[in-house]
């Protein structure tokens, strides 16, 4: 946003610290991914810009640490051990994310559309609660669904390991489908419903079309908590669900490698992209209700 021209020096001259104060807090934001993307493609196997790297020299780089993680075992230079757990880490993490997105976006939805009524009774104490799991530590939040879990029997299974995740999904499509409610005009729905249309039919065909942005801005997010989550798969998963992120951290604790940069910067990718979609939907959610995106 550019200074009007009737700015003081004053302000001129705290305008340029301010952006020097922000692009100062963005570089040590995203210095680490600067530093971990190109070492995921280096040959050696070490954790660190080899002299090779710094002089650009081709024979520095391989995509040895990215077909590990596919299982392709074939290259000679691969010195490190060798399996599919990444593959079946991978495929779990999106198989538990995406069925945990589904049903944190559909409970969310039908919690967003009630708390979005003010006649609901206590309706700030439901909010709240919905919301908890953003506020709690973590790993208080774990321990908690651990206990629970283990009296149902559903602690080293893919079932409890879904609706945890589910619970940490939901307050993200919560916030976003109630912020997209609270500019709904309700005399839509009204009018559809004295010319004879069921509220099912209202909502799919009226206000679905219209909070579309913040439904899929809360899955997204969603999707995101659930792809990246490890602390729960630690508590609750056992050793047969093992997720992207728990195999990474299981790699730092027993062989350091390339690989698991490969499989950072494969989630750093997915995170940048699923963001860029929920930015995209802002600006279309403000240009719907007639505000200028900044």
């Amino acid at each position: 946003m550019a200074l009007p021209v009737y700015a003081t020096p004053l302000q001129r001259l705290w305008h340029y610290i301010y952006l020097a104060i922000c692009a100062t807090v963005l570089f040590f934001l995203v210095a680490p991914l600067i530093a971990v993307i190109p070492i995921s493609f280096s040959s050696a196997p070490f954790l660190q810009f080899t002299s090779e790297m710094l002089a650009f020299e081709p024979e520095a780089f391989s995509m040895r640490w990215y077909k590990i993680l596919i299982g392709d075992c074939s290259d000679p230079g691969i010195t490190t051990v060798c399996t599919d757990r990444w593959v079946r880490g991978a495929q779990n993490s999106l198989f538990i994310g995406i069925i945990a997105t589904f049903l944190a976006t559909t409970l969310g939805i039908m919690a967003a559309l009630g708390l979005s009524r003010p006649h609901m009774p206590y309706r700030k104490v439901i909010m709240a609660i919905m919301i908890s799991p953003l506020i709690v530590p973590l790993i208080i939040t774990a321990s908690g669904l651990f206990f629970f879990f283990a009296k149902f029997n559903l602690v080293a299974t893919y079932t409890g390991l879904i609706f945890a995740h589910t619970v940490l999904g939901l307050p993200f499509v919560v916030i976003t489908v109630t912020a997209t409610l609270v500019g709904f005009d309700q005399n839509l729905t009204r009018a559809a419903a004295s010319l004879g249309g069921s509220p099912f039919h209202n909502f799919f065909k009226i206000q679905m079309p219209l909070i579309l942005p913040g439904v899929i801005s809360g899955g997204l997010f969603a999707f995101i908590t659930s792809f990246d989550e490890v602390v729960i798969v630690l508590f609750v998963g056992g050793p047969e669900q093992v997720t992207l992120p728990r195999q990474m951290w299981s790699g730092i604790r027993q062989e350091i490698s390339p690989t698991i940069l490969s499989a950072a910067t494969i989630l750093v990718i997915i995170s940048i992209l699923l963001l860029t979609t929920v930015e995209l939907l802002r600006r279309r959610t403000e240009r719907l209700r007639g505000v200028t995106p900044s």
